[in-house]
């Protein structure tokens, strides 16, 4: 990733950001090559409260026929990738037009989700875009839409957020330092975790207690407390600062630390843009101003921290590094770094001075049981995303196999991209028409136009009767397999709804084992639902055989299927 590419996904606000990573799943998921504008809008459709739900459904959009041609767009795709897929120039393009609408036209300083389709309907060539990809949205008048936006999403959840964490006025938001908060450059350039965590924005860390505990030892310390944590890519380094954060926020910490605000610095962000001589200086050390004068003390997160060695270098100017090490060496700043072993190897160590700054945190890859742990804490979050449910034998399939058949990465990341990975093929395998099914269709569709084409030059003399009759066999074949396919879809689609339906009623009664028995008379009891969700599951075992056409829920062999895939 490029930095300009880098800088563009550092300013979109958390709508924008979990669409863009929902779109990166789904293209995944279909083995698309790039991630297109249809994978974005159909991930953006799914949140709520968003600017886009407010502007769809101000210009009377229909959103269900959105749905459907984005989906049917999605059909025509290209698959078969088994590379990880990259951001589409269409896509790219989009993101960047929303980010120059947003900061110069109403001094935005992160790229929301209304922003995009502005961008959508506005410029020319992706205008012409989206016009292929559903007639709904020329419904939106782009003229209109940049008159009244501020009206039309006054009363979305990223107003609101903006306006609560924007920190810089209207007009503002494309310099920094100017007078529009009273820290201009601490909103801009970092993300405030401990509010995160209040909030309830970061996903529980669980198993990690030794390294959290090693960086609160070393910030109450009075010299050198400044924690470094190293460790491979993807063994959680991030993770026990969100877990640091998490129990900032609940308190629990010793009295020195209670009342500190952890901000994490995108040092990405802080250098796009700075191309002038000294630019990048000045807002560094306007950032470790404001961090001395906060009135509540800040710890700043540095992630990837080697890159702040060379960060804003020029002829004549000091990098991040150097700018710095005054700043730690006097105590004014406390930061807490995270930065792999070959990079703390390739450029701390050959900087003693810097290296001195830094208390070395090791953060070592889990064990699988650790990381089972770890793991149990993430499984609702996942659950909640993907809207489907998670199995403890599929979740603890996802740590063995991975750590098993995945040698190059580390646990507990590819766990988690594996499990993941699960619960999205899940979510569209009961949204969608099932592999089988639709693979029978495609087949079918060939054998079609191989018929015609043989047909054609058969009427003109070419002889191509032993040919024509093995495409009516695999026609007649692959017709009978869709006959016996299409009904037992629709009949596992029935039970599968009805079994998650009785799950969910059981899982609400819950706790609430001392209703009123006169209460419980007027619905079935917990026992009966048992009991008939047993009946469905033995129908549905019965009807899905060895090979089911819809899973149920994230099992072990759903998690088996997706590890076989990758390898």
């Amino acid at each position: 990733m490029n930095l300009n590419l880098r800088s563009l996904i550092g300013k979109l606000n958390d709508e924008t950001r979990n669409a863009v990573e929902g779109a990166a799943g789904l293209c995944l998921s279909r083995t698309h090559y790039d991630v297109e504008v249809e994978h974005y809008l159909l991930k953006l459709l799914d949140i709520r409260d968003t600017d886009v739900a407010l502007i769809l459904k101000q210009y009377g959009v229909n959103r269900s026929r959105l749905a459907s041609d984005l989906t049917n767009g999605l059909d025509r795709l290209k698959s078969g990738n088994a590379r990880t897929p990259a951001l589409s120039p269409s896509l790219v393009k989009m993101l960047t037009e929303a980010w120059s609408v947003g900061s110069l036209e109403f001094g935005g300083i992160r790229i929301r989700s209304g922003y995009t389709i502005l961008a959508l309907v506005a410029n020319d060539e992706l205008k012409r875009l989206a016009a292929g990809i559903s007639g709904e949205l020329a419904k939106v008048s782009a003229e209109d839409l940049h008159r009244s936006f501020v009206s039309i999403v006054g009363e979305s959840a990223e107003e609101r957020t903006a306006s609560v964490g924007g920190g810089v006025a209207a007009g503002e938001g494309a310099e920094v330092g100017r007078p529009g908060g009273k820290t201009p450059n601490l909103d801009q350039f970092t993300v405030d975790l401990t509010d995160r965590a209040r909030t309830g924005s970061l996903d529980p860390v669980l198993g990690r207690d030794f390294e959290v505990r090693q960086v609160i030892d070393i910030l109450t310390r009075r010299r050198q407390n400044n924690p470094i944590l190293v460790g491979e890519a993807g063994v959680g380094k991030t993770a026990v600062v969100e877990g640091f954060a998490m129990r900032i926020a609940s308190g629990d910490v010793p009295s020195p630390l209670r009342n500190v605000t952890v901000r994490t610095l995108d040092l990405a962000l802080l250098q796009a843009g700075a191309g002038v001589k000294g630019e990048f200086e000045n807002r560094l050390k306007g950032l470790i101003e404001e961090v001395r004068s906060s009135a509540t003390p800040i710890i700043l997160f540095i992630d990837e921290a080697h890159t702040m060695i060379g960060a804003g270098g020029q002829a004549g100017q000091g990098d991040a590094a150097n700018l710095l090490k005054p700043a730690l060496a006097r105590g004014e700043l406390r930061t807490l770094a995270a930065t792999t072993w070959s990079e703390y190897k390739k450029y701390f160590e050959k900087d003693p001075a810097l290296a001195r700054r830094f208390q070395l945190v090791k953060v070592e890859e889990p064990s699988e049981e650790q990381c089972m742990v770890m793991m149990r804490g993430i499984v609702a979050s996942l659950e909640s995303h993907h809207n489907v449910r998670v199995l403890d034998d599929g979740m603890e399939a996802a740590v063995r196999l991975s750590h098993r058949y995945l040698p190059d990465r580390q646990l507990p990341d590819k766990a988690v991209s594996v499990l993941d990975t699960a619960c999205a093929r899940l979510a569209l395998g009961q949204s969608t028409v099932p592999a089988p099914l639709e693979d029978a269709r495609r087949t079918l569709d060939d054998l079609e136009v191989q018929q015609r084409v043989l047909e054609r030059e058969a009427a003109v003399g070419a002889n191509h009767s032993e040919r024509l009759e093995a495409i009516a066999a695999a026609r007649a074949e692959t017709e009978a397999q869709l006959t016996a396919l299409t009904p037992r879809w629709e009949r596992e689609r029935e039970l599968v709804a009805r079994v998650r339906e009785m799950r969910e009623a059981i899982e609400s009664t819950i706790g609430n084992a001392q209703a009123p028995t006169d209460a419980a008379a007027e619905g079935p009891t917990p026992a009966m639902l048992r009991a008939e969700l047993g009946r469905l599951n033995a129908e549905l075992d019965e009807v899905q055989g060895e090979a089911p056409l819809i899973p149920v829920c994230v099992d072990a062999h759903l998690v088996g299927a997706v590890v076989s895939g990758w390898t």
